[in-house]
């Protein structure tokens, strides 16, 4: 780094040399003149001419005492060596790991929790074992809407609420958040008008299937939101213990007071999304007294923010959309009997929620080595200069590399976990109650080929993350756009040609493609790492 110094020759009683008091007038107007000509500029400004240069220091022109005054600044220009950086200690190394594993751990626990309970108490907070298809339809319907519609919204939130916390502006990140809140339930409301609507108009469900896909879309979009702010918070563990309770609502409801099992999840989810809104609140105000007091700050204009988070909302609508578009393809394979243009298929769900479970190892493993990324990136740019930008683009690459590593090695373990513990569990129940979980050959094919694929997307996932924190969600959104239409495109095909168990594979293309273009754009990124470290800053 480069520090300007101009040293007074004045100390106590000395009085200081006309041409250093003259050379300090002008850093004091420019700390960092750019040549002797912008010295000339800023003397004229100051009242110099040829004459008076000539008088008081005997030099012809003004330019020529620009460039003395140019050449007496460059002899005192001192050349610091790099602040040292304080490298963290083992122990403390060591806690933030597991803090960060842990966060991502407990971000997965509420699926986990709601398995489990559909495992051993046949329901679960918007499931039930037993429900007939109609009635599982629309539930499936209207959670994938749930999802697809608010998963924007949720990326936004997360991403305003993020930037507003880290600089400790609570109040800000409270009227962002329930800002985005509010307009996510006002499309929410939109969107069930037109869903109703659009049923009236062609018909396509019974009225009775129109209000569970409306009432469940409802409620759960409120859960989806709460649980996104809980999270910039870092109550991830609060929205599991929620959870935990709306399913004891529900066994108290449906097992003790034999309400029925529909009414039961409505009357709990209506309970937990309240509780949830209430929470979210109670959390920001306590923040809010924590923080410093100051100026009143308020929020930009909504057209800014609408500008700055819309990548992020584009993208939360496209990766939901990925998660779920096999799914779709499946159900609307019309193989056999289709009272509806789109059918719940239990086998194939049923496979597809246990693989599912394998994210929640590498997610854990994820956070961790994706923050210490960052954290490497923000100390290395104090030890390389711009010319050296091809040694951090190596160093960078390298750990890249061994990230993957971590990834490969965290999702293989929780691969073999999940795979073995759902077939142990599987005879379990076999010879509990005979009742097996896997005794359909879709069932586990589609666990198996799911397991693949939720496998390559931890590795996505991560390099969504890189390149959230470095400020490229371009690249993100265009990988993402794209393995969208691949996964589409096969699935459909091939639930058409084969059977509709095989939608699977459109998952398994499209994140095998996804993978391919984000592991370019993060090494893309990775060898211009200076240009965008300077563009997000």
């Amino acid at each position: 780094m480069l520090n300007f110094y101009s040293q007074k020759k004045n100390t106590a009683g000395q009085k200081q040399d006309p041409f250093e008091e003259l050379k300090n007038e002008i850093l004091e107007k420019h700390l960092h003149p750019q040549d002797s000509y912008e010295i000339a500029a800023l003397l004229e400004s100051m009242g110099w001419n040829d004459s008076r240069a000539y008088r008081e220091f005997g030099i012809q022109t003004i330019f020529e005492l620009a460039n003395e005054i140019w050449d007496s600044i460059q002899s005192h220009i001192s050349y610091n060596t790099f602040s040292s950086v304080e490298k963290p200690t083992f122990w403390f190394l060591l806690v933030d790991m597991v803090r960060n594993f842990l966060r991502g751990l407990i971000f997965a626990f509420p699926m986990a929790v709601s398995v489990a309970a559909m495992l051993n108490l046949k329901f679960s907070l918007w499931s039930y074992q037993y429900l007939s298809l109609e009635q599982a339809t629309s539930i499936a319907i209207g959670t994938i809407l749930s999802f697809i519609v608010v998963g924007g919204f949720t990326q936004a939130i997360a991403r305003r609420g993020f930037f507003y916390i880290i600089q400790g502006y609570y109040n800000l990140a409270l009227k962002s958040t329930f800002l985005f809140i509010i307009i996510g339930f006002i499309v929410c409301l939109l969107f069930s008008i037109l869903i109703v609507v659009f049923n009236i108009v062609f018909n396509v469900f019974s009225y009775k299937m129109i209000f569970l896909i409306v009432i469940f879309f409802f409620f759960l979009t409120a859960i989806w939101l709460s649980v996104t702010v809980m999270y910039i918070l870092k109550k991830e563990i609060v929205f599991t213990g929620l959870i935990i309770f709306g399913i004891l609502l529900v066994y108290i409801l449906f097992e003790l007071l034999k309400i029925n099992i529909i009414a039961s999840q409505l009357i709990s989810l209506c309970i937990i999304s309240i509780c949830s809104i209430i929470l979210v609140l109670f959390f920001f105000r306590t923040a809010e007294k924590k923080s410093e007091k100051g100026i009143a700050l308020r929020l930009p204009r909504f057209s800014i923010t609408l500008y700055s988070v819309w990548p992020y909302f584009y993208y939360g609508f496209l990766y939901f959309s990925f998660l779920f578009v096999d799914r779709i393809n499946a159900w609307t394979t019309n193989e056999q009997f289709m009272p509806y243009i789109l059918w719940f298929r239990g086998e194939y769900e049923l496979g597809l929620d246990f693989a599912l479970l394998t994210l929640i190892i590498p997610m854990g493993v994820s956070e961790v080595i994706v923050s210490r990324l960052m954290a490497e990136i923000e100390s290395s740019q104090k030890f390389y200069l711009a010319i050296e930008s091809d040694k951090m683009y190596t160093r960078f690459t390298k750990g890249y590399k061994k990230m993957f590593l971590l990834i490969l090695i965290g999702s293989a373990i929780s691969s073999f976990l999940i795979y073995r513990l759902v077939y142990w569990y599987n005879q379990f129940a076999l010879k509990t109650n005979g009742e097996g979980i896997l005794d359909s050959h879709i069932t586990q094919f589609v666990l198996l080929w799911g397991i693949i694929s939720y496998v390559i997307l931890s590795f996505c996932l991560m390099n969504a993350v890189i390149l959230f924190a470095l400020s490229q969600p371009n690249f993100i959104i265009r990988s993402i756009a794209l393995s969208l239409i691949a996964n589409i495109l096969a699935g459909f095909l091939l639930s058409r040609w084969i059977g509709y168990e095989y939608a699977v594979f459109g998952l398994l293309v499209g994140s095998i493609l996804l993978l391919i273009l984000s592991t370019r754009a993060v090494l893309k990124v990775f060898k211009n790492l200076d240009y965008y470290l300077y563009a997000a800053s």
